[in-house]
């Protein structure tokens, strides 16, 4: 009996020992997982954090002259942005964040940040451990980018307060790129076409200066010549630049549909046929006029190359757009049936009107074709008054231009590049459309 119980209490030991050491063990599982769990969403949010810090650098990398300016913005808004989205002493951790890293190299920018937090623990002291630590580490590289900025100096937008508006919102908007890596040509339509700072071939950077000079001294004049506009800028994009970059983009403005377009025309003066020129045409029925310069804002060609009724001139339009070399056989003019009917050559408003819409469809397509985003941008209520031989809108043209989404369905291709169209009703809405049509550019460069 004595025998018996002695072995029951040496068990009784055994098991104590047993449930102490499992106990222990529990503890340790137990701390494991609740410590864990903590160091994920300590994890979670120091790797948003970091990623965030390092995309506010992105954008704030284009502010400077140079890269010693564009450096410090960029490190400050990236410190910044770390300190508001991740509170001192979150979950009870101390925060380490390093000097985020800004890396310029052929045209792209390299940005990374590195941050490291340390947690006391709770359970886990059991098994040894004092501090959880956890650490972080992101990258944003910024795409090089080649951009055709396109203003519309048209008379319809000398109305009080809007020139104005336009020269100043402009010139913001180039506030948002990289003096030092993004290529920037600027120009600006009515009749025709000026290309005022043009790429300077494949060196990267442009000059906001220059640039701010020009749309300061901006007059406004003139009818809607868009489909010469987005020749330059293509011509930019494809032609003076031999190295593209890895994001190209035309921004456009305008206040309406195109009613204008040049090429080489029949005339009835053999002086005038060798001459390649602008024909405008009203936005509603009437008489058209011409020729004007194609290179310049507004400027009618000299006797006998004008006259207030074009049809005592112009005898008959080319079947092709042909401004730039007569041979050429890219964009048709007639006969076309799609997307709007041009049956003949004949010098009327509608096939003129039509014809001025076509090519600029025709033109920002291949744009994109070619790998190009279009983002537009409208301004004032003739865009969304019906206008023109078919009563269409001014803002169905230009989103068809971006290829947005909501674009009508004839013009919509989500296999091309997708581009943004802002509308602004009145001079005050300008900043948010041009400060809208900046960010997707910039969160499409990343």
């Amino acid at each position: 009996m004595k025998k018996m119980a002695a072995h029951t209490a040496r068990q009784r030991g055994s098991v104590s020992v047993i449930v102490a050491v499992s106990l222990i063990a529990l503890i340790g599982i137990l701390g494991l997982a609740v410590d864990s769990g903590l160091g994920y969403m300590i994890k979670a949010r120091l790797d948003a954090a970091t990623d965030g810090a390092v995309i506010a650098a992105g954008e704030a990398v284009t502010r400077g002259n140079n890269q010693t300016q564009q450096t410090a913005n960029a490190q400050q808004a990236a410190s910044a942005f770390f300190a508001a989205n991740y509170p001192v002493g979150f979950l009870g951790s101390t925060v380490t964040a390093g000097t985020p890293s800004i890396v310029f190299n052929a045209g792209t920018v390299t940005i990374g940040m590195t941050a490291q937090a340390s947690v006391p623990v709770t359970f886990m002291h059991t098994l040894g451990f004092k501090l959880l630590n956890v650490s972080s580490s992101s990258q944003a590289i910024r795409k090089t980018l080649d951009m055709a900025f396109v203003i519309d100096t048209t008379g319809s937008l000398n109305v009080s307060g809007v020139p104005a508006a336009v020269r100043a919102n402009a010139i913001a908007f180039l506030n948002n790129f990289d003096v030092t890596n993004d290529r920037v040509a600027l120009m600006h339509f009515a009749y025709g076409t000026v290309v005022d700072v043009p790429f300077n071939g494949n060196t990267r950077g442009f000059n906001r200066t220059l640039m701010t000079t020009d749309i300061n001294s901006y007059t406004f004049g003139g009818s809607t010549n868009s489909a010469e506009a987005v020749w330059n800028a293509r011509n930019q994009l494809n032609t003076v630049i031999t190295q593209p970059s890895s994001l190209r983009v035309i921004v456009f403005f305008s206040d309406g549909a195109p009613n204008s377009f040049a090429s080489y025309f029949t005339t009835n003066q053999s002086s005038c046929n060798n001459t390649p020129a602008t024909l405008a045409s009203p936005d509603t029925a009437g008489t058209m006029t011409g020729l004007y310069n194609m290179n310049a804002l507004s400027q009618a060609l000299s006797s006998p190359c004008y006259q207030s009724n074009a049809t005592r001139l112009v005898t008959a339009m080319p079947k092709w757009y042909n401004a730039h070399n007569i041979n050429e056989q890219i964009f048709p003019i007639w006969p076309v049936t799609t997307p709007r009917p041009v049956p003949n050559g004949n010098i009327t408003y509608v096939n003129v009107n039509r014809a001025s819409r076509n090519l600029l469809e025709a033109m920002a397509a291949q744009a994109r074709i070619e790998g190009t985003y279009v983002f537009t941008l409208g301004y004032g209520p003739e865009l969304v008054q019906q206008e023109g031989p078919d009563n269409e809108l001014g803002s169905d043209v230009l989103k068809c231009m971006a290829n947005t989404p909501d674009s009508l369905a004839r013009c919509y291709n989500p296999a091309q590049p997708v581009g943004v169209y802002c509308y602004a009703a009145t001079p005050n809405d300008l900043m948010p459309c041009f400060t809208q049509l900046a960010s997707q550019i910039l969160r499409i460069s990343k």
